[in-house]
């Protein structure tokens, strides 16, 4: 493979043409680099039509025959489709911490060796994404010795990583003072605020004291840890007050004689004497008629 041994950077590929060295036919261009992060070596190069649409295809780097302004590979069966990126990885917006737990940056870029796939140093800044051009943002290099482990998404270095760190581009935020470094804006956060002069007490005054505010479930384990005492009953002497009582004679109510109600007799008179025993009503009896009539 001729191949230069000058340090290759992830940006220098991305974009690239491949073509077959045999027929000269352009396979498409470089997308992105996979990594096998437990190795520290690139492995492959991922191949589309354009930069963002077509097929996505790959190149194992032992197919690469030159790498310059072009990617030169020996026929069209170097590119293929059969590649299992599960175990690898691209790196881009890696979080980087060090052992404990302060944030250095997220990863931008990453040189490596062509000839090998070695990766050298990781290139890192406040923002991991690549199409962010430079001159906004400060970046830096770290080199690949300080990781200590590797996750899915982060990274994990040495404790004072930071201070081996290199700075490779100062960005316009920083150089107009609105930007720092993610390890030393951290560190703003725990600066006491000060206190404006209107908010502040004349001197001898004492500071009032709030007792804490209680939550209902305190309420309520004090009501329950609390001893239970009965009440006991109060009693309350009242003084006797002497009543005169007074006694009047009763008036009796009389109540009218009732009234006699006037009955009617009747104009004739009887002509049964009620004294005789009543004799017994005779019915007329009706001949029975038969049902059927014979001739």
């Amino acid at each position: 493979m001729t191949i230069s041994a000058q340090l290759l950077q992830r940006a220098d590929l991305i974009g690239t043409q491949v073509i077959t060295r045999d027929t000269g036919r352009k396979l498409g261009v470089i997308n992105q680099v996979w990594v096998d992060i437990d190795q520290r070596q690139v492995v492959a190069l991922g191949v589309r039509n354009t930069l963002f649409t077509g097929e996505q295809r790959y190149i194992l780097l032992d197919s690469i025959r030159q790498i310059g302004d072009v990617i030169l590979v020996e026929h069209d069966d170097d590119v293929t489709e059969a590649l299992n990126t599960y175990n690898y990885s691209t790196l881009i917006d890696s979080e980087i911490v060090t052992e404990t737990g302060e944030v250095l940056g997220r990863v931008r870029g990453f040189k490596f060796d062509p000839e090998t796939g070695d990766i050298t140093d990781l290139i890192l800044a406040s923002i991991g994404l690549p199409w962010i051009p430079a001159q906004l943002i400060s970046t830096y290099e770290l080199p690949i010795e300080e990781i200590v482990s590797t996750g899915p998404d982060r990274i994990i270095v040495f404790e004072g990583a930071e201070t081996r760190l290199r700075q490779l581009t100062v960005g316009l935020l920083e150089r107009v003072g609105l930007g720092a470094p993610p390890w030393e804006s951290d560190e703003d956060e725990y600066y006491q605020p000060i206190t404006p002069s209107s908010n502040q007490l004349p001197s001898g005054t004492r500071s009032p004291v709030y007792p804490p505010q209680r939550s209902r479930s305190d309420y309520e384990a004090d009501w329950e840890t609390a001893p239970r005492r009965r009440r006991q009953p109060e009693y309350v002497e009242y003084e006797e007050e002497e009543y005169e009582y007074e006694e009047r004679p009763r008036s009796r109510q009389v109540k009218p004689p009732a009234q006699a109600m006037p009955i009617e007799l009747p104009e004739s008179e009887p002509t049964a004497d009620p004294w005789e025993e009543p004799q017994p009503i005779r019915l007329e009896q009706r001949q029975k008629q038969e049902e059927y009539d014979h001739e």
